[in-house]
């Protein structure tokens, strides 16, 4: 099994080349996904920008979305008893569910953030998901893609 995240680096959209190491680049890349005799996995958040011809040689394509809300609540509380945060109350709970961007990415970023800003209470918790967000281009609703 192969899996490379982040493909878009290695599979961008021809048509946008400004060099031809950028479509040769492409071209060989696309060759050897055909010849790979294994399970081929690869994941971006970019997938509007992967060139047509990769697109078709993917035979499932999976596109995850942000979190819901009952997704963020579950996160939420399972990397609060990770972290030792005591439990969080509605007030925190329905500021979370504000959040239509997190995705498990926000969570974990947060995580690593703790050993050296440490959280202490489930509002801090949120307020760091919220900074997370805030650092995001896009303001509305927008989806990840998956291939």
């Amino acid at each position: 099994m192969l899996l490379l995240d982040e493909v878009d680096g290695f599979l961008q959209d021809r048509r946008v080349a400004r060099a031809s190491w950028e479509v040769t680049g492409v071209n060989e890349m696309l060759t050897q996904m055909e010849s790979f005799p294994g399970v081929f996995i690869a994941s971006t958040n970019r997938m509007e920008g992967l060139d047509q011809a990769a697109l078709r040689r993917f035979d499932l394509k999976i596109e995850f979305d942000y979190l819901k809300p009952e997704q963020s609540q579950a996160l939420f509380q399972n990397y609060c008893a990770a972290l030792g945060i005591e439990d969080a109350g509605d007030g925190v709970q329905s500021r979370l569910a504000q959040l239509p961007l997190l995705t498990p990415g926000d969570f974990a970023t947060v995580a690593r953030q703790h050993r050296f800003r440490p959280l202490m209470t489930p509002a801090a918790f949120v307020d760091a998901l919220e900074e997370e967000c805030a650092l995001k281009p896009e303001r509305q609703k927008a989806t990840m893609g998956f291939i």
